[in-house]
């Protein structure tokens, strides 16, 4: 098994949840997998546990994942990490395969020279995202993060706190209004790649707004998309 190569002329790759075409999605081993290999960035997903700890997942319940049916959000760090997590092929056949702590997360992107890009997924508080950007600079790597959320106001809370911070908004498609948002607060977009086309793409580039796009596992789709001059690919597979 091995990631899929195409001609990317040189936009950069991000690892969709770490190399998940290849290992469980969302754990250190996806990471990993995407750290010896060429990617430009790592994409993962955090939420705040019960007990306001940060915990890697992307969806607010592990059944998917583990089995078991526990609503992240409403459950403590220390429960979330007990879960085995069920392999690619959906059996428990690994002791490695957990959950991750955003901590594991940025050590992994700091050690293979990644970039974080960090999708937001729960509603954080004003106070919550300032501990996550002060978890990035205790460990020197506040300039390797990309934040992406659907919740604007992550983003926009996030700007106020550091009007530095790199941010793209998530969204899947391409409306007249959105160009002017981005511009408004200083954000990058991260859309789905069905919403672009030379008149998109061109309207973005136009605004200075850079492009990541998701989640492309298609070759001939990515050398298309790299055609019309976006800046990331996010793909579980391509590299």
């Amino acid at each position: 098994m091995d990631t899929v190569k195409f001609d990317s002329k040189n936009v950069k790759m991000v690892a969709h949840r770490g190399c998940s075409g290849l290992e469980a999605e969302n754990t250190c081993s996806a990471f990993v997998a995407a750290g010896n290999r060429s990617y430009y960035g790592i994409e993962s997903d955090v939420y705040v546990t019960s007990d306001g700890k940060y915990i890697i997942s992307h969806d607010n319940n592990t059944k998917r994942m583990t089995g078991k049916d526990y609503v992240v959000e409403k459950t403590d760090f220390e429960t979330l990490r007990s879960l085995p997590v069920l392999d690619r092929d959906g059996c428990f056949s690994r002791g490695d395969l957990k959950l991750a702590s955003l901590e594991e997360y940025i050590l992994i992107c700091k050690k293979y020279e990644k970039v974080c890009v960090l999708e937001l997924k729960s509603t954080f508080t004003k106070d919550q995202l300032k501990e996550i950007k002060d978890i990035f600079d205790r460990y020197a790597y506040s300039e390797k993060v990309i934040f992406i959320s659907f919740g604007l106001q992550n983003l926009v809370l996030l700007k106020e706190i550091d009007p530095c911070v790199k941010a793209q908004y998530l969204t899947a498609e391409f409306t007249p209004e959105l160009i002017g948002t981005l511009t408004k607060h200083g954000l990058d977009i991260d859309i789905h790649h069905s919403a672009l086309n030379s008149e998109t793409v061109a309207a973005f580039k136009d605004a200075g707004i850079r492009i990541n796009t998701w989640t492309c596992d298609d070759p001939r789709l990515g050398e298309q998309l790299a055609d019309l001059g976006v800046d990331y690919i996010t793909s579980n597979i391509l590299e």
